[in-house]
């Protein structure tokens, strides 16, 4: 009965320390200057190959930034991107949560088709 208590507390508490942080987040990408390739509002990017951010899903940015940081060295698993793998190098796995946490609150303009 005591390790079950103690384990929920624990795996209650993991939860609490690791919520990323919009505020963190927009710092963060306003920093790293992610619109002057992705555009007003990360949805207008300046070039058709750059995709549009704003709105999609936070895991799904958060693991392609992880992506882009392991970069080509692991190929079933990382991204081979100049630009991008440099930009993401600086950042921790927390910013990386944070900055995929806000992107993810902008409002976005995705279609789904029915």
């Amino acid at each position: 009965m005591k390790f079950a208590l103690i384990t929920v507390f624990l795996l209650s508490s993991i939860g609490i320390s690791n919520a990323a942080s919009v505020d963190k987040g927009k710092a963060l990408v306003e920093k790293a200057n992610c619109a002057s390739c992705h555009g007003a509002g990360l949805n207008t990017p300046i070039l058709p190959v750059y995709p549009k951010l704003a709105g999609q899903y936070s895991d799904y940015l958060y693991y392609a930034l992880k992506a882009y940081k392991v970069g080509n060295g692991n190929p079933q698993y990382g991204r081979n991107n100049a630009i991008m793998g440099s930009q993401v190098q600086a950042f921790s796995d927390a910013d990386m949560q944070d900055i995929a946490a806000y992107i993810a609150s902008l409002p976005g303009n995705f279609v789904v088709k029915k």
